[in-house]
């Protein structure tokens, strides 16, 4: 399904919810100066509602997604200078996959999120680098419950314990571009300034590498 076209400028930080992606993000534009596209969650009307019943709004909720991510790429795509970006189109497949096999889509429903998703990578060039936080379940909900948003407080611990090893399969078969994996249990980058730094230093050399 994923189409390895030519590269662009793009360095995308993905994980799963409670790695740290958009405060990895915004330190990435700090330290590269780079212009950042962050995952549209606080203007989301339908990913509330999807918490509360995903069976009813798992199809809806991952079509927003997709239409977003592909028009936050063609965004970044259409900058002369590279950007940096809170998950992406490539990874979003993920969810969609985890609630089919839940039961929380129907098969036509994905087959037709897949239809559209191939579709829009027909029109989307590959990242030029890929990073993926590698989180631990109890490191990711630990997160979840500090930052309190209440609509994620009632998920059970089931659903992100199958989002884990989903993240975990599709990376360790990712191919499209130059890919690094950080394990964020073992840095704290907001308050350890030797261990932003040696993450900092680990991302100029994979951008240097690809």
């Amino acid at each position: 399904m994923i189409k390895k076209n030519n590269p662009n400028e793009l360095i995308i930080v993905d994980g799963v919810v409670g790695s740290g992606k958009t405060t990895f993000m915004n330190l990435l534009k700090e330290e590269l100066s780079l212009p950042g596209f962050e995952e549209p969650v606080t203007d989301n009307p339908l990913l509330e509602k999807f918490y509360h019943d995903r069976k009813r709004y798992s199809f809806p909720l991952q079509v927003f997604f997709l239409n977003r991510r592909f028009r936050m790429l063609k965004d970044a795509g259409a900058n002369l200078t590279a950007s940096v970006m809170d998950r992406s189109i490539y990874g979003d497949v993920i969810f969609a996959k985890l609630l089919h096999e839940g039961g929380d889509m129907e098969k036509d429903e994905f087959d037709l999120y897949q239809e559209l998703l191939v579709n829009m990578l027909d029109h989307i060039e590959s990242p030029k680098l890929m990073i993926y936080l590698k989180c631990d379940v109890d490191t990711a909900i630990s997160r979840i419950e500090k930052r309190g948003r209440d609509y994620e407080q009632i998920v059970e611990r089931d659903y992100w314990e199958r989002l884990n090893r989903e993240y975990e399969a599709y990376f360790k078969e990712y191919s499209l571009s130059k890919l690094l994996v950080i394990d964020v249990k073992n840095y704290d980058l907001l308050e350890n300034e030797k261990d932003r730094k040696e993450v900092m230093d680990l991302v100029k050399k994979a951008i240097t590498e690809s």
